[in-house]
This record gives structure tokens, C-alpha cells and sequence, in this order.
């Protein structure tokens, strides 16, 4: 059974404990602080369970010309601790900020995606975009994007 979480929005500074425990451990405080982190159109969102922060997205506005024109966000920084993986967290944070975006006619949600997550967003609605890329010292991703408010 999932463990109940509660979500809300959250602080860049409260994102980067999450971010470099699950997305860069062992790599230097930049490595997870994004451009745009602090910009007024960014939206950070938190999972917490039992007042512990365990699952956390960005959302930032910013387009991608090659899959739209429109108004559209990237994802970035989605992370679930470890402990709790595997328990729908990451799908729910993923939902949550889905319905924030469409809320604000958002009509595009794009991400680059690591490879070894690229099941788990095609199983939360995502497609594939283009070739297969390396972002050093990261590692292989997709472009991945999902249609809002169709």
C-alpha cells in the first residue's frame, strides 16, 4: 500500500536536498541548482509524508521550439528518495503538477528524461521526441513531452 503524501509548493532551497540525494549524490551543490530556479514563473512542488520532504518537481516556463510554439513548461528535478520509490510517488508529484499547468493553459509539459526513466514516462502518458543525447556527467536522455488540456 502507498504511503499517504501530501503536496504542495515549495522553495528552489527546499528542492535540493531531494535533487542531489536522488539526481546528483556526490556532486557539487551546482549540479543541482537549475537556471531559472528562482524565476517568478518557476514552480517547485513538494511531496511530503509525515512533515518529511521525499518527492519533488520544477516546473519551468520554457519552451521547446522543436516540439511547440505554444505555451509550455520544461520539467525538471523530478526525484523521489530512494526509501520511497516504486510506490506511485513520482506518478502522483507528476499528476499534481500536470493539473497546476493546465490550470494555467499550459499546453505542452516536456522534459529531457534520463533513459532509465524513460518507461516510467512513457507509462504516465509521455512520448518520445528525437534522438537519443548525452548530457555530460548526467548521462543518456530522450526529449519526452505530453499534450495538456486535450
Amino acid at each position: 500500500m502507498a504511503t499517504k503524501i501530501s503536496y504542495t509548493l515549495i522553495s528552489s532551497l527546499e528542492t535540493h536536498a531531494v535533487r542531489h540525494a536522488v539526481l546528483r549524490a556526490g556532486k557539487p551543490i551546482s549540479s543541482f541548482i537549475f537556471d531559472g530556479d528562482d524565476t517568478p514563473t518557476t514552480i517547485h512542488i513538494g511531496g511530503f509524508y509525515k512533515n518529511k520532504l521525499i518527492a519533488v518537481v520544477s516546473l519551468f516556463k520554457q519552451k521547446n521550439e522543436a516540439i511547440s510554439s505554444t505555451n509550455a513548461y520544461q520539467l525538471r528535478g523530478m526525484a523521489v528518495l530512494e526509501k520511497y520509490q516504486g510506490q506511485g510517488h513520482g506518478r502522483k508529484i507528476i499528476a499534481v503538477a500536470e493539473t497546476i499547468l493546465e490550470k494555467k493553459n499550459v499546453f505542452i509539459v516536456w522534459m529531457n528524461a534520463r533513459e532509465s526513466a524513460i518507461p516510467f514516462y512513457i507509462n504516465s502518458g509521455y512520448s518520445k521526441f528525437g534522438p537519443i543525447f548525452d548530457i555530460p556527467d548526467v548521462g543518456l536522455h530522450y526529449v519526452m513531452y505530453k499534450k495538456l488540456n486535450s
